[in-house]
This record gives C-alpha cells, sequence and structure tokens, in this order.
C-alpha cells in the first residue's frame, strides 16, 4: 500500500499579499501544476456576467437569501465589496476536507482571521512579500496607467496590509515566482503529510505490526 493510498483530510491553503505581490499569479500557477488542489469557489451578490457560469466562477445568489446564510451561518467568511457581497460556503469546503481535497483561499487578512476562528485545525496561511518597497511600486505602476493619487493609494493599503504578516503561518518573500512557487509547493505538502491530517494512517500502521 502506497502512502497516496492513505486516507487523508484535505486542508484549507490561504494566500495572501498586497496587491502587486503576486499571489494571484502564484495562485494560478499552483492549480495549473497540482491537481489534488482546487479554488474555493464563493457565493456573491454580484450580477452573473457575460461567460460566467454559476457554480464555477461563483454561487450567484439573492441579497436576501446571502442575508439568510449568514443568519443560518452557512459561511466561513464573508464581506462588503464595491457593494456587492461575497461570502465562503461552509458545507462545500467542509465537503471537500471531508474527501480529502485541498482547497485554496485567495483572499487578504481579513477573511483569513473569520477562517481562523472557525476552522484553524484545517488552515494553513502564507503571506506573500514582495522583494521591496520600490519594486511593489513599480509593479503597480506597470500594472495600469493610474493618476499619481491612485497609485499613492494603492500603496498607502498595501503598508496597511503588509502589517499583518505575523498573523500567518508562513511568509515568502516574492522575488522569482518560479522560486516562489516551488516554496508553497514545499509548504503544501509538507503540510499534507502531517501525521494528524493522514486520518488513515493508524490503521495503516497497525497492520504493519
Amino acid at each position: 500500500m502506497s502512502n497516496e493510498e492513505i486516507k487523508r483530510r484535505g486542508l484549507m491553503l490561504v494566500l495572501s499579499s498586497p496587491s502587486g505581490a503576486g499571489k494571484t499569479t502564484l495562485s494560478k500557477m499552483l492549480l495549473a501544476a497540482d491537481g489534488k488542489i482546487k479554488l474555493s469557489v464563493s457565493a456573491t451578490t454580484r450580477p452573473i456576467r457575460p461567460g460566467e457560469e454559476h457554480g464555477k466562477d461563483y454561487h450567484f445568489i439573492s441579497p436576501d437569501e446571502f442575508s439568510a446564510w449568514i443568519a443560518g451561518g452557512k459561511f466561513l467568511e464573508h464581506a462588503q465589496v464595491f457593494g456587492n457581497r461575497y461570502g465562503t460556503p461552509s458545507h462545500l469546503v467542509d465537503d471537500a476536507l471531508k474527501a480529502g481535497r485541498d482547497v485554496l483561499f485567495d483572499i487578504d487578512w481579513q477573511g483569513t482571521q473569520q477562517l481562523k476562528e472557525k476552522m484553524r485545525d484545517d488552515l494553513v496561511s502564507i503571506f506573500i512579500l514582495p522583494p521591496s518597497h520600490d519594486e511593489l511600486e513599480r509593479r503597480l505602476r506597470k500594472r495600469a496607467s493610474d493618476p499619481e493619487d491612485v497609485v499613492a493609494g494603492r500603496m498607502a493599503k498595501a503598508a496597511d496590509e503588509i502589517s499583518h504578516w505575523p498573523e500567518y503561518d508562513y511568509v515568502i518573500v516574492n522575488n522569482d515566482i518560479a522560486k516562489a512557487l516551488g516554496d508553497v509547493q514545499a509548504i503544501l505538502n509538507a503540510e499534507r503529510l502531517k501525521r494528524t491530517r493522514q486520518i488513515g494512517i493508524s490503521d495503516f500502521a497497525a497492520r504493519l505490526v
């Protein structure tokens, strides 16, 4: 019997970073490279856009239904962004974890705190830092030709987000995207091998004695 066949509980992998530090790029690269992890699909009150699919891009629900889900404790975390509400349905994540599937979250420090309060034993959190202040500013300027005040606002917000790095399990400096991805994969592989997550290891070890 190989280690792959030992029953394992899935984990929740959080990637957070200030805008421009690379978490979205790393998330896409990780999903493309690892078939055992999937991106968490949020529920939202935002109207569906052309080309989007219910259940794939988002779970599109009404504002009243969203409020009812909050009242019923059906979200692991939720927030309001630009007038629309977003949340992580707890039953979908729990079903994935029980089936031994890992779930990736591309969220900020506030969402991470909410997840930590409810699912700490299943949570693995990584904060992505830029290599320098100047490099972060360069990346933000490269992404769009925004006015100076917009760039300044983003940098100020980035400073606030960066201040929360001590709240995370791991910290990676994204100076090289390939190396950063390798570091994320190393963390993920190590966390998958934790004894407490290998829920079938006791039975397997007993058969060896």
